[in-house]
């Protein structure tokens, strides 16, 4: 099972409930693809196979071209990728559980790497930031398509 790194200079882990059935968000969540339609901080998203292990995507956000890579599926339930971009290296894992109804969605990421060690507050303050907004957007789209 793969995990952040909790030894990084940048570690942000947050959560919120969405009022939308399991299968919705998760649809809504790994369909790469659509990101750029209801997530504000995607301009562009491009999966390069099936939702998969191995599988690559390809995505601009804050001005910034990354290639990630999945690294562990469980449908329903968890996605990890990870991906480096301008000495950043970053580990995300998504987690989704069915709770009464809605949806309880964390996210945690890590960022290591001689960038995020010059500055670990400003880095910090900014993912928290990007999470927060990625975690606004689901939960008004997948309650709005739900």
């Amino acid at each position: 099972m793969y995990t952040i790194d909790t030894t990084a200079p940048v570690v942000v882990s947050l959560s919120t409930r969405i009022e939308a059935p399991l299968a919705t968000v998760w649809s809504v969540h790994t369909d790469v693809d659509a990101w750029p339609a209801w997530n504000a901080g995607v301009d562009q998203a491009r999966l390069d196979g099936p939702m998969a292990v191995g599988t690559p995507f390809t995505w601009l956000t804050h001005g910034m071209s990354i290639t990630s890579t999945v690294r562990e599926v469980v449908p329903g339930e968890r996605i990890v990728w990870d991906g480096t971009v301008q000495g950043i290296a970053g580990i995300h894992v998504w987690t989704f559980e069915a709770a009464g109804g809605g949806v309880v969605v964390r996210t945690e990421e890590s960022w290591s790497g001689a960038p995020v060690a010059a500055d670990p507050d400003t880095l910090t303050t900014a993912l928290r930031t990007s999470l927060q907004n990625w975690l606004d957007c689901l939960k008004a789209h997948a309650e709005q398509s739900a």
